[in-house]
């Protein structure tokens, strides 16, 4: 079987920082690496020595970029990264470190500084809303929908009745 892996424009010369940015972010907690880079050559309708593609291992998924020039495709939060987290020191480190320079929304839902549209969300979410106790699930979810980063602490106790 053919992996698939995702692939992001990125305009001018961004596509390395924000991947290199990706590799820090997750290596706190798993294996997080750069794996190929290719650059424009002589003649290109980039500055030479420019990443054209950079391809990273975040955690045993691949993400390419492209450095894709001044005219491209705009980022919209209807493609997004999910990042799954066991704890919500981990969910932190991510909000956080993404957020830097980007902006909030909702649901555990930012758009980082390049534009990429992140979703962090904790592994308990689902196991909240998604609940045996249909009212405790309801209070999880109304919970959810009113938070920006998950606090998985306030969405327990919702779901508990707190």
């Amino acid at each position: 079987m053919t992996p698939v892996t995702t692939c992001l424009w990125f305009f001018d010369d961004d596509a390395e920082a924000a991947l290199t940015r990706y590799v820090e972010l997750f290596s706190a907690y798993g294996p997080a690496s750069v794996e190929q880079v290719s650059r424009y050559g002589p003649g290109s309708p980039r500055p030479e020595g420019t990443v054209l593609t950079m391809t990273v291992d975040l955690h045993g998924r691949p993400l390419m970029a492209i450095n894709g020039g001044p005219a491209g495709f705009a980022h919209s939060p209807a493609a997004s990264l999910l990042v799954t987290c066991s704890s919500q020191e981990e969910v932190d480190h991510y909000w956080y470190g993404l957020l830097e320079g980007g902006e909030e929304s909702q649901c555990g839902w930012l758009v980082d500084r390049w534009g990429i549209s992140w979703q962090i969300v904790p592994s308990r979410l689902g196991e909240l809303v998604g609940g045996p106790d249909p009212e405790g699930a309801a209070r999880a979810m109304q919970a959810m929908l009113a938070m920006r980063r998950l606090d998985i602490a306030a969405l327990e106790a919702a779901y508990a009745g707190g």
